[in-house]
C-alpha cells in the first residue's frame, strides 16, 4: 500500500457565495453535506487514515511571515495502491456539493 495526501480546495471566492446564502438554506445544505460525508467516509474507512480541517495560512519567506489566503479546506492521510485507484475512491465524494470544489490527490513519501 502506498500513502496519499488528499487536498480539499474550493475558491475564497466560492466560499463566500456560500456563506452570503440565507443562513437557513445554508445550514440545510451543510447537514446533508455534512451526513452525505459521514457514509462516505464509513464506506471507504478501511483506505482513509485520517481527516483534517484546515486553519488560516502563514506564509513564512527569507522576508518574514505574513497571513494569506489559498484555497485549501481540509485534507486526508489515505491508502490505496495508486494515486489513480485513490482518484476514483474520491469521484463520487461529497466535498462537490460546494460550487467550484476540486480535490487534489499526490503520493506521499517519507523524506
Amino acid at each position: 500500500m502506498k500513502n496519499f495526501t488528499v487536498i480539499y480546495m474550493a475558491p475564497a471566492a466560492a466560499l463566500a457565495e456560500w456563506m452570503a446564502k440565507p443562513e437557513e438554506e445554508r445550514k440545510t445544505e451543510e447537514d446533508k453535506m455534512k451526513a452525505d460525508w459521514d457514509v462516505w467516509m464509513a464506506a471507504h474507512s478501511d483506505s482513509v487514515l485520517n481527516s483534517i480541517s484546515l486553519g488560516k495560512t502563514k506564509r513564512v519567506t527569507e522576508s518574514g511571515v505574513e497571513d494569506v489566503a489559498n484555497d485549501m479546506m481540509l485534507s486526508s492521510y489515505v491508502q490505496g495502491e495508486s494515486a489513480e485507484e485513490v482518484a476514483e475512491m474520491f469521484k463520487d465524494h461529497p466535498h462537490f456539493g460546494i460550487p467550484r470544489a476540486t480535490i487534489e490527490i499526490m503520493e506521499a513519501k517519507q523524506i
